[in-house]
Order: structure tokens, then C-alpha cells, then sequence
């Protein structure tokens, strides 16, 4: 009656009967809270409700679009270079992100393999960004990859080796540094992890057969 309904001493008093002393023991240590805290406690609780409930359609979504890639993974597997690219992305792509998909290398036909399923997978945009060391030019590594791989100046990153001043007695490096392109996409995620598994089932299930 104290916390819930904010009763004073003499209102729960006189609901229950008793003295007002006794009602005094019972509730002298409830701190009732105030209006604001009432509302901040009910916003919060609301905050929490519709927090889950979008993690919840959020989740459906990705189980949805994972069963969607499990069951085009027949029909695109026919197509010239998907498994090449999937087989690329279970050695090379970026794994830890359920949102992300990403891909780096500094072979220029595998990026471009990588460019093309991701143009043609996925319609938000790309990204590209490109490793490299202090003595390699940046205006000639943006000018290589954008040729390359048709993308404009504002989708392109350069990003310095941490490492790149430490070239002494090295014998080799990225002629061209290491690309990377990236999609922030969360439904392509769920359907390439289908389209993995699969891959990876049919390696599993050729292996019991002894091929």
C-alpha cells in the first residue's frame, strides 16, 4: 500500500483499522518513490520490452533468412564461381560479426571473384579499404584497386600498416597492399553461413564415401 499505491501513514491507518503508531513501525523505513522516479522506472521497463522484442524479430529475421540460404543453396551452386566464393570466404572472410561481411586479400582476381558476388548478392553498399606500408603511394594503390574493381574515391579507406616503417631485410610484401571489402549487411550474413554449412557438409558427407 506504501510503495505501490504511495498511501500515506494515516490512509493505510485508516484502510486497515490500526492505530497509526503501528502503521508508523511498519513503514517508517519505506522511502516511497517519487513521481519521477515512478516514470523513469516505467520508461525503463518499456525501454527493456521493446528492446527484446526487437532482438526477437531481429533473431527471426536472421533464422529466416538462414533457412532462405539453405534452400537456394541448390540452385545458386550451379552458378559459375558461387562455390569458388563461398570456399574463398571459409578461408579469407570475417567471421566474428553476425551484421558484417568481409573479405581481404591482396590477390587482385580473388577480389575481384569477392566483388562481383558481393555486388550481386547484396544491395547495400560497399565498402573498400586498403593496407599499406610508408613507402607504398596512396594515390597510385587507390587509382590500382578503384580501376580494378569499379568503385569511387568516397567508398575508399587507406589504412597504414602499423608495422610499415619495419621494412628492413624484408624480401617480400603486397605489391599492392591488402584490400578489403566489406558489406554490412545482416540477412546476406545469415544466408552465407547456410550456404558454409553446406559447403562444409558436403565435404563431410564425400569424406564418408571414401572420395
Amino acid at each position: 500500500m506504501r510503495l505501490e499505491r504511495r498511501m500515506t501513514l494515516d490512509e493505510i491507518a485508516e484502510r486497515l483499522a490500526i492505530p497509526k503508531t503501528t502503521v508508523w513501525y511498519w513503514i517508517e523505513d519505506i522511502e516511497v518513490p517519487t513521481g519521477n522516479e515512478i516514470r523513469s522506472a516505467a520508461r525503463t521497463a518499456a525501454q527493456l520490452r521493446a528492446a527484446r522484442a526487437h532482438s526477437e524479430r531481429a533473431a527471426n529475421l536472421r533464422a529466416e533468412a538462414y533457412r532462405f540460404g539453405w534452400d537456394e543453396y541448390d540452385k545458386l551452386i550451379e552458378m559459375a564461381g558461387f562455390r569458388d566464393f563461398v570456399c574463398m570466404y571459409i578461408g579469407e572472410g570475417y567471421k566474428r560479426n553476425r551484421n558484417r561481411v568481409s573479405i581481404a586479400n591482396s590477390n587482385p582476381t580473388v577480389m575481384k571473384l569477392a566483388n562481383s558476388w558481393f555486388k550481386r548478392l547484396s544491395k547495400a553498399l560497399l565498402t573498400y579499404s586498403v593496407q599499406f606500408h610508408a613507402d607504398q603511394d596512396p594515390e597510385a594503390l587507390f587509382l590500382f584497386w578503384s580501376s580494378t574493381l569499379g568503385f569511387e574515391r568516397d567508398r575508399f579507406v587507406l589504412q597504414r600498416k602499423s608495422n610499415s616503417n619495419q621494412l628492413k631485410g624484408r624480401t617480400w610484401r603486397s605489391e599492392h597492399g591488402v584490400l578489403s571489402i566489406t558489406v554490412h549487411d545482416t540477412l546476406l550474413r545469415a544466408r552465407l553461413q547456410a550456404w558454409i554449412d553446406r559447403t562444409e557438409k558436403s565435404w563431410l558427407d564425400s569424406i564418408e564415401l571414401g572420395v
